[in-house]
């Protein structure tokens, strides 16, 4: 199975994400063209989305949020997502945040 939204880099993954913002709550909707589509409920102005974005992908990853960085997009719906950790591998992020086939 391709994984093109998920790639391993030393000490981290990196995620493509698509999030829809204003939904009712959140959830993973599944895997749109190579990106993760979200769905978040929380508005896209002030960075608020960003941050329930982070919040949300670190509690579901179980590391600290200081571990999720948005490296690319911060104002798009799509973004490039940096997470730090030496155990996170692409499989096991797949496991824990794709929903169940």
């Amino acid at each position: 199975m391709s994984r093109a939204w998920c790639s391993a880099l030393p000490g981290a993954v990196r995620l493509a994400v698509q999030i829809q913002p204003n939904a009712k709550k959140t959830e993973v909707i599944g895997v749109l063209d190579d990106a993760l589509k979200l769905k978040l409920q929380a508005q896209p102005i002030e960075g608020k989305a960003n941050d329930a974005l982070v919040r949300y992908l670190a509690e579901t990853l179980s590391v600290p949020r200081s571990a999720v960085t948005i490296t690319h997009g911060q104002t798009n719906k799509r973004k490039l997502i940096e997470v730090k950790s030496s155990s996170l591998t692409v499989d096991e992020v797949a496991r824990l945040l794709l929903p169940a086939t």
